[in-house]
């Protein structure tokens, strides 16, 4: 990492907020449970939640490169987005949660794709090094999942507002500590991004990347709920995420020499394959933590290995002045409308098909990405 890369200021953003996705992926299912809301109802509650990722990232990328002024709006957003979640402290019925949820998350998922484009910016040409500042992320997330199983387990998970509040609050601090870089706009060829959205293999990889997102959705949803409904303890479920996001690390730390040597295109069709895989064994062999292990492991795929490709594909699609929207649609497109729909569809399939249905329907979701990814992602075409 270079002298000039202020590598622990770029990593804390990373650190607080994953921390603050480690509370809440694995555990707002469980609190909204708690609450007793119905399956139905909490997966529109998460998805309400991810619906705002459709838009506001692009919103506020292409805010972000026309004023030239990205961590401000990185800034500005973090505050607000901490300031509305007090709500929730206070809110307990479905409707006004969903309005709390709207309001919070449009500005919430403001900050990370602007960020990520700072981190390169910060980075320029050692740009396959962002892994190694992206690895904090998921040690974040390891030590509130984790944490919080020991914890909810002795007193419950009513807390858990409580513990997101004080994350938000944390990632707004960390940003005032992160210095500026100015963008240096070399390719100021790239043109109009509609010309870029014109091109096959950009079409295809968003594509992909949202089916990929989509299969997620029973995932991030309800796994929390699918362990305990199999015996499983708050103590264990926080333990089995927290074995996925050590595996994330391991391609986190490696993933830079596989780029150079297989290039980003493999890595992204490999990502696929492997999560398709995973659901499977998810669906049928829950029970069996031997394979439940196997299938955290291959987190490393679905998220890790998939995350850093689609990171460098972005990079080499959206150039120059169209980044931070590029960093937006890629947010936008796959964790924002296709988590949201897998969440969705999760919620009303869990009780008319059953857990393991849906399991399984999101496998061929992911196959269906896979196939995309074939048919419109050609490694000579797109030289990576």
């Amino acid at each position: 990492m270079g002298q000039d890369t202020p590598y622990v200021r770029l990593s804390a953003f990373y650190l607080f907020y994953f921390a603050s996705i480690g509370a809440f992926v694995p555990y707002w299912s469980v609190y909204l449970q708690s609450l007793a809301f119905t399956p139905q109802q909490i997966g529109e509650l998460i998805a309400i939640s991810l619906l705002t990722k459709v838009i506001a990232p692009y919103l506020w990328g292409w805010l972000a490169d026309h004023l030239g002024r990205r961590l401000s709006i990185i800034r500005w957003t973090a505050f607000v987005a901490a300031l509305s979640f007090t709500a929730i402290l206070f809110e307990k019925n479905y409707w006004g949660l969903a309005a709390i949820l709207s309001i919070y998350s449009f500005f919430w998922h403001a900050g990370l794709p602007q960020f990520e484009a700072v981190t390169l910016n910060h980075l320029g040409a050692r740009r396959t090094r962002y892994a190694r500042i992206r690895l904090w992320g998921s040690v974040g997330f390891i030590a509130t999942v984790v944490g919080l199983g020991y914890w909810f387990d002795r007193v419950g998970v009513s807390p858990l507002p409580f513990v997101l509040l004080g994350l938000l609050v944390v990632i707004w601090a960390v940003t005032l500590l992160t210095p500026d870089k100015s963008e240096l706009h070399t390719e100021q060829t790239a043109g109009p991004i509609l010309a870029t959205l014109s091109r096959t293999p950009v079409i295809m990889f968003l594509v992909a990347a949202f089916l990929l997102q989509m299969s997620h959705g029973p995932y991030y949803t309800f796994l929390s709920i699918y362990l305990q409904d199999h015996g499983y303890s708050a103590t264990e479920v926080g333990q089995l995420w927290a074995v996925g996001v050590i595996a994330e690390i391991g391609v986190f730390l490696a993933v830079h020499r596989w780029l150079a040597q297989f290039g980003a295109i493999r890595l992204f069709r490999i990502a696929l394959l492997i999560t398709t895989v995973r659901w499977i064994l998810l669906a049928d062999y829950v029970d069996t933590l031997w394979i439940l292990l196997i299938v955290q492991t291959m987190h490393a795929a679905s998220y890790g290995l998939f995350h850093a490709a689609a990171i460098e594909l972005v990079h080499h699609f959206f150039p120059g002045r169209l980044q931070g929207r590029g960093q937006a649609l890629y947010s936008s497109l796959s964790f924002g409308l296709g988590n949201a729909l897998g969440s969705w569809a999760a919620g009303h399939l869990w009780t008319q098909i059953g857990p393991q249905a849906t399991y399984l329907s999101a496998a061929s979701v992911c196959f269906a990405s896979f196939v995309v990814s074939i048919a419109g992602l050609r490694s000579r075409s797109v030289k990576l």
